[in-house]
């Protein structure tokens, strides 16, 4: 004790000196543990980055931002989305909203007099009182449950075909036909309807229908043109063509009649199992006797054109 007390100043600062040595070690040792942390980290960092650059593609480097380039051409893809979105128009049904039964009535009335005088007016003979495949219904005024949303879409999107025909200015519409959806369709023609449905998948309802006309090879490359640059997506599925004065095949057997499954008037695709789409030149052979002048090779003839088109109505999105 005596030593302690004479030397009290040697043994408190021997003590504090063991206190901030201690304290030095403990702020070392947090400083090493979180110096070690943050190494495992930048490491995992480092590997991340290093399995990145080695991916293909990779986000890129100094010379090339793979991560910008993607972001452009989201962009691009976009735009592509929305300058194709005009070619997948809807159809607007007629009447367009709040259908009754006497509203339908009245512009279907209205519309097959409309389409008689624009088939007057482009010259396009139609069969006699023809109905545009509503005849079931152009004398009702009363129509079966559920069935006038369904039967307005299909007036809305058979003037739209209507119009297409007589603006391509054919010869003779010889009828369209479309599917059943109303009960009342079961006292209808037998000619105005065609056996399809419309099919729906997760993007589109596909709704059948078959044009019958006559024309001259022009005017079919003016309708099938027509179809392709519509506003609204129709889709040519299969095309029949025959001399106007040949026999008719049914719309569900355009393939019958000729070995290897052609009809008449159709041409082999250009590669192997691709289905004959083409339409045979519609030409006979006309020589002419004589001396002096040019001889007369090839002559147009009347065509019967029948068209299975296919209208692609895209659903709402969700």
């Amino acid at each position: 004790m005596g030593w302690i007390k004479r030397n009290l100043f040697f043994v408190i600062g021997g003590v504090v000196t063991l206190g901030l040595l201690g304290a030095g070690g403990y702020y070392i040792y947090s400083d090493w543990s979180r110096n070690s942390t943050a190494a495992d980290k930048l490491d995992e960092i480092y590997g991340t980055l290093k399995s990145l650059q080695e991916q293909k593609p990779s986000p890129g480097n100094d010379k090339i931002d793979n991560t910008q380039v993607a972001k452009d051409q989201q962009l691009q893809l976009r735009s592509w989305i929305d300058s194709a979105g005009k070619f997948f128009q809807p159809i607007p049904s007629i009447p367009p909203d709040g259908v009754t039964s006497e509203a339908f009535a009245g512009e279907l009335r209205r519309t097959v007099d409309t389409l008689q005088h624009e088939a007057d007016s482009a010259g396009v003979t139609l069969p006699p009182k023809y109905d545009f495949s509503f005849s079931a219904q152009r004398q009702l005024v009363k129509f079966a449950d559920g069935s006038l949303a369904p039967l307005a879409m299909q007036l809305g999107e058979v003037k739209t075909i209507a119009e297409i025909i007589f603006s391509a200015r054919v010869n003779a519409l010889d009828g369209i036909q479309r599917e059943r959806v109303s009960l009342d369709d079961a006292a209808g023609p037998q000619g105005d309807y065609i056996d399809d449905h419309s099919i729906t998948n997760n993007l589109a309802v596909i709704t059948p229908y078959v044009v019958t006309f006559r024309c001259f090879t022009p005017e079919l490359a003016s309708v099938i043109s027509d179809f392709a640059i519509s506003s609204n997506t129709f889709l040519v599925k299969a095309i029949n063509v025959q001399p106007a004065g040949a026999a008719t095949v049914a719309p569900g057997d355009m393939n019958a009649g000729v070995p290897g499954g052609l009809s008449p008037g159709m041409m082999p695709g250009r590669y192997p199992g691709e289905p004959g789409m083409m339409p045979a030149p519609a030409m006979t052979a006309q020589p002419v006797t004589g001396k002096g002048g040019l001889q007369t090779v090839l002559k147009e003839q009347l065509l019967r054109v029948s068209l299975e088109v296919e209208l692609i109505k895209l659903l709402p999105k969700s």
